[in-house]
C-alpha cells in the first residue's frame, strides 16, 4: 500500500509538505498569539516573510482541520488511488 497522498504548499523557494506536525503548528498559530517569526522557527523557514507566504498560500479550510482527520483523509485518498484503476470509476 502506498504511503498516502501528499499535499505541498509553496513558501518562497521551499515547498512544505502538510502533515500532522505542520497542521498542529498551524492550529497553534491560528488559535493563539503566535507571531510569524515563531511560526517560521517552528517550521524551519527562513524568516517571517517566508512564513507569511506559506500562510497566504494555504487554503483556509486546511487551517481548521484536525491533524488526526488529515491523517485519515490522506490514508483514504491513498487507498482510493490504489484500488481505483485509471479509466474506471
Amino acid at each position: 500500500m502506498s504511503e498516502g497522498a501528499v499535499f505541498k504548499v509553496k513558501a518562497g523557494e521551499k515547498e512544505i509538505e502538510l502533515d500532522e506536525h505542520v497542521l498542529s503548528v498551524l492550529q497553534r498559530y491560528v488559535k493563539t498569539e503566535m507571531t510569524l517569526e515563531e511560526l517560521a522557527a517552528e517550521l524551519g523557514l527562513k524568516d517571517w516573510e517566508e512564513a507569511y507566504e506559506f500562510v497566504k498560500n494555504i487554503p483556509a479550510w486546511i487551517l481548521w482541520i484536525q491533524p488526526t482527520l488529515w491523517k485519515t483523509l490522506k490514508a483514504m485518498k491513498s487507498v482510493k488511488e490504489e484500488y481505483v484503476k485509471p479509466g474506471k470509476k
